[in-house]
Formats: C-alpha cells, structure tokens, sequence
C-alpha cells in the first residue's frame, strides 16, 4: 500500500460550517451536506506532475480524499476529450465551441467519475455494501464500480427508467429495486431503505466524495486548455453535482496560485421547460428552489424536481456570473442531432439541453461574439438513441 500524499485535512457542512473529522464516517448528517477540505499550503504539487501522469481521474490525487492507492476503485475513467467544433462555434455563434465528451467514460457518462470517488471511499471506510436511488446512469455506474470492488450494490430506479442502464444494472451484479413513479418516488423507497437497513449511500450528497470525483472535470478543463480558462460553462443540472465539483475546481485552484478570481469562467445552469426548478429559482432571485410540480422530460439525468443543494447552486451560478436557461424537449433533441451533425460528437439528450441552452443565450446576449464556450456532454448519445432518432 502506498500513499497518495491527499492533502484532505477535515469534513465540513456547506450550510452550518460544523467541521468534521477526516476519520468520520457518518454519512449522510441529517440536514447537512458535507464537502472535502484541503490543506493547500501544504500541498507540494505542480502542474508538470500532473501533465506527467496518465490513466485515469486520480492523476489529480493529491486534492481527492482518499489515502492510499490501494483503495482506490478505477476503471479508467477521467481524460475524457475536449473537442473543438468550427462549425458548431459558426453555428452558435461564438469564438470557439468546445464540447468536454464526458461519454467516453466506462460506463459511458460522466456518472463514472462520482461513482470512482464514492467507492473508493466506502473501500476506504471498510463498507461492503452501499446503495443510491438513480435515473439510470448513477446506478449503472455505481453497480460497475461495486463489481471491481467486490462491494455489494442496490439501485432503486423508477421502471421509466433506460433500458440500456437497468440491464447494464443488473449485469453488474446489482441488487434491482424497481419503483412505479418517477425518481421522487425511488428516492422515497431508498430512504425508507436505508433508515430499515443501514446502509451506506452513494447517493448525489450523501457522500462528500461522490462531488469530489467530478470536481476533476474541472481540473481536465483547465490542463486541456493549457491552464487557462473558458469564458463560459454550460451545465445539465438535475442534483447538480458536477456543476459543484467544476466550480470547486476552479476555486482550489485560486487556492493554488495558479487563477486569479477575474480568470475562473461564469457556470451556467442548463434545464428542461418540464423541470426547472434552479432556473426559476435564479430567475426570480430567490435563495433556493421550490419543488417543480408534476416534472415532465424525456431528458431524465436532468428531470430531479426537489435539488436538495439548491442554496449552494445557486450562490455558485451567482457568484461565477452565471445565469439559468430552459429549453423544451424538442430542442434538446435538435441540440444533440445538431452536435453529430456538426461535430461529430454523439450527445445524450441531457447534454442536448445544455448545446440548446448555449443557442439560448448566444441569442439573448449572454455570450458575445468571440467568447470560448464550454459544454459537458455528459453522456454518450447510445444512452439517448431512442430519443434523439426522434426527428
């Protein structure tokens, strides 16, 4: 076993400030969200060690929580590409489009990078048995990493559900728990699940190490783009952890010396018309989210009506200069048909929300002319196909 020389110092609540300590494994504190802190000023790392290394996410391991490479649970995932797009830049109008192809993860979305983290830290914590409630990719991810790990898995998804994920699901070894309803109601049988069974949860917030995986988006962006920064990020938020893991990316590097805080790019909220809570949230300037009655998309990765992080989203759109934006499901699916067609890349229809949603607001003037712009494509298109073969 050797070190990964992490620099993880405490757990702390987002909303309380409460701290605690690196050995707690108490997850999920009921009415907090705990988030990874480092010791940066001890941290002894340069971007030349991390050009070097090569294999997956945990290039960056000196800012991710876990101690020693041998709990560490991979497939390879991370160094996803970041594509550049002529003509989907002419397209939207912009300077320069850049796509971050998150679907070319093992699992095939960008759930991969959550799900490495998280079992790497129930690994690290001696857990042998975790749990989430899931659209689709969350589980399919989470049961992949638990077969490497030789950890025991159960995914409650609603029947809705993509077939490709539930059977890839159940290919894993995972445990199935199928729900009528929608995601609320497989989110109610999970809790109800882990108060009768004690189990550890990998859901979106439940762990501090699930946001942490994906915060290496982030700092991919950055190598990719020669540590410089894009003017904008376009987000697909449902629970939003990925869109807190890019923004803790940029913020650890202000903490590194290598930003200053008029560099880090503004992050923008990307959801369907039949579910936006943030974005109605933000466009009225309230604090956080009300639930979005009777949610309603074929875009399910984004259709979570009740984000419980909603506070912090929204003080991370603000505080990046960012704003929200809501696209029908019919544009969405233009979106990722517009994105084959122009620059080859296969989308799932949740990132066609975010493709539409940066149309949106080239049109409304929130990007200019010669502005970089980022989308995540969260997913590979295979993970959508029914859908985008639509038109």
């Amino acid at each position: 076993m050797s070190r990964t020389d992490s620099a993880l110092s405490h757990f702390e609540c987002v909303f309380t400030g409460e701290t605690y300590d690196t050995d707690f494994t108490g997850f999920p504190v009921e009415g907090q969200l705990l988030d990874p802190k480092y010791n940066y000023d001890e941290l002894d790392i340069t971007r030349e060690t991390w050009e070097r290394r090569h294999g997956s996410m945990w290039k960056y391991r000196e800012v991710l929580p876990i101690y020693d490479t041998d709990h560490i649970v991979s497939l390879g995932e991370g160094e996803t590409p970041l594509v550049s797009s002529d003509r989907l830049a002419d397209e939207v109008g912009v300077g320069r489009m850049l796509l971050k192809d998150e679907g070319q993860n093992p699992t095939n979305t960008f759930k991969d990078r959550g799900a490495s983290a998280s079992l790497s830290g129930a690994v690290q914590q001696g857990i042998d048995e975790v749990a989430l409630a899931t659209a689709g990719n969350a589980g399919q991810a989470a049961s992949a990493y638990a077969a490497h790990a030789g950890v025991d898995c159960h995914v409650f998804v609603n029947h809705q559900a993509g077939e490709i994920q539930k059977h890839m699901a159940e290919a894993h070894g995972a445990e199935m728990h199928f729900l009528d309803g929608k995601l609320p109601d497989a989110g109610s049988a999970f809790m109800a699940d882990l108060e009768e069974n004690d189990r550890y949860s990998v859901a979106t917030f439940h762990t501090p190490f699930r946001h942490e995986g994906k915060k290496t988006m982030g700092l991919e962006l950055f190598e990719q783009l020669d540590w410089t920064t894009p003017d904008h990020i376009v987000y697909p938020t449902g629970g939003g952890v990925g869109l807190v893991g890019i923004w803790k990316a940029y913020q650890e590097l202000l903490e590194l010396g290598w930003l200053d805080d008029e560099s880090t790019p503004a992050l923008h909220v990307a959801q369907s018309s039949g579910n936006a809570p943030l974005v109605r949230a933000l466009e009225s300037g309230s604090e956080a989210h009300t639930v979005w009655e009777n949610p309603d998309s074929i875009a399910r990765g984004v259709e979570v009506p009740d984000p419980g992080a909603s506070p912090w989203l929204i003080d991370i759109v603000e505080e990046s200069g960012g704003t929200g934006v809501q696209v029908t499901d019919e544009t969405a699916i233009e979106g990722a048909r517009t994105s084959a067609r122009l620059s080859g890349v296969e989308m799932c229809i949740e990132a066609g929300v975010a493709l539409a949603g940066a149309m949106e607001l080239r049109k409304d003037g929130v990007f200019d002319a010669d502005d970089e712009v980022v989308v995540l494509n969260t997913g590979a298109g295979c993970k959508s196909a029914t859908h985008i073969g639509r038109l």
